[in-house]
């Protein structure tokens, strides 16, 4: 059996300073999401063996400061990797079989909406999951998901069908990053 950790990118800042979305940074509200996440994954998952994480400055702000708030449980082993940046499930698929190597468990951290549609790919619609409506709908900046394969080897990834065993978004963590409301 092969896991797979989905995170998606904190809220990030609407306009780059450099004037492109590869360098957008993550806002205020953003930081402390990436930090609530870390602590739930640190605290409530299982350890990954390796993060696999798109260089975008969102991404890479994200993934230091949940790899921070997990403390010992984060791991050691680390790649980025510029296909990951708004990538597709496919690409997705192609780096996990590439860079996956023996690794049991993969902590992916990157862009929407390609791991929405890892998700939405890997997870039948029919008896999947009831978590799989709530990522059909949305799978916000922040959110965490945990698929798990009945497979040998990440090379055999392209295809397969997964269990989702976990939703986790930054508001069920705590209200106050949640999405804002009109009044």
């Amino acid at each position: 059996m092969k896991r797979l950790g989905l995170l998606r990118h904190a809220k990030s800042e609407e306009e780059p300073s450099t004037g492109y979305d590869f360098d957008r940074e993550l806002s205020a509200k953003g930081r402390r999401a990436a930090e609530a996440i870390g602590r739930f994954i640190g605290t409530k998952v299982a350890p990954f063996d390796r993060v696999l994480a798109s260089p975008a400055r969102r991404v890479q702000e994200t993934l230091n400061i949940a790899l921070d708030a997990m403390g010992k449980a984060a791991p050691v082993d680390r790649a980025e990797d510029r296909r990951l940046y708004l990538a597709t499930s496919d690409s997705i698929d192609d780096v996990i079989a590439e860079l996956g190597g023996d690794a049991d468990s993969l902590l992916l951290v990157a862009h929407n909406p390609g791991l929405e549609d890892v998700v939405l790919d890997h997870v039948p619609a029919k008896g999947g999951s009831p978590l799989r409506d709530i990522v059909a709908q949305k799978y916000p900046t922040g959110a965490f998901a945990v698929l798990e394969f009945d497979i040998d080897s990440w090379a055999d990834i392209g295809g397969a069908q997964a269990r989702l065993v976990c939703l986790t978004r930054p508001r069920d963590l705590d209200s106050t990053l949640g999405p804002e409301i009109a009044g």
